[in-house]
């Protein structure tokens, strides 16, 4: 998997407009959110100056990963519309925690049979995270924060990824999320399964 990387303004507009496309089919279509998105494109207010993107093209330059991340210094997604998942602790706001959001691991390209789509997109996925992991260390980040779903502890446990809970599981729409907290430093990859310090 090629691996892209910067802001709007280091991606080619080519790159931002299949990005867009690529965030609507995943999110929109096959998910099912309702965002605001005209053009079969989605973006959002947070995809502005201070986002970066982490990209993940195949042989073809098909986009078949791709994920966010934004300064908490700046408005950003779990400061702005899921506060209330950090169960009243204070947001973070710091230049050493980047979030990470719109992360995405579908291959439209690759086989539709589940168990194979689905082992694919799960090392498409630790591929991708990795890669946020390194680029925003680069940027000064030690620590990445995300909302994601319930299951996707267990992934992290599994690829070794050092993470914790930064507040309980959290209904939306029937659907358990939480918010967690990853570490940026290269010391936590290990092998195998990791406990998880749940706050």
């Amino acid at each position: 998997m090629e691996i892209l990387t910067g802001n709007s303004r280091e991606l080619c507009a080519g790159v931002m407009t299949d990005l867009s496309r690529y965030r609507h089919k995943v999110f929109v279509e096959k998910l099912g959110w309702e965002l605001n998105c005209t053009d079969g494109q989605e973006l959002d207010q947070f995809d502005g100056p201070h986002a970066r993107y982490v990209i993940g093209r195949n042989s073809r330059n098909d986009i078949i990963a791709s994920a966010r991340l934004l300064p908490t210094t700046q408005p950003y997604l779990l400061s702005e519309v899921f506060p209330y998942v950090l169960n009243g602790r204070p947001v973070p706001s710091s230049p050493e925690i980047w979030e990470l959001s719109r992360f995405a691991s579908v291959d439209f390209t690759v086989s539709t049979v589940p168990r194979i789509a689905r082992r694919s997109e799960q090392s498409i996925a630790i591929e991708l995270l990795r890669a946020c992991m390194a680029y925003a260390a680069a940027q000064g980040a030690r620590r990445l924060i995300t909302v994601s779903p319930i299951g996707i502890e267990r992934l992290l446990q599994r690829a070794g990824i050092v993470m914790r809970r930064a507040g309980p599981p959290t209904l939306i729409n029937g659907h358990p999320i939480f918010a967690c907290l990853i570490d940026c430093d290269d010391a936590q990859f290990t092998d195998g399964e990791q406990e998880i310090d749940a706050a």
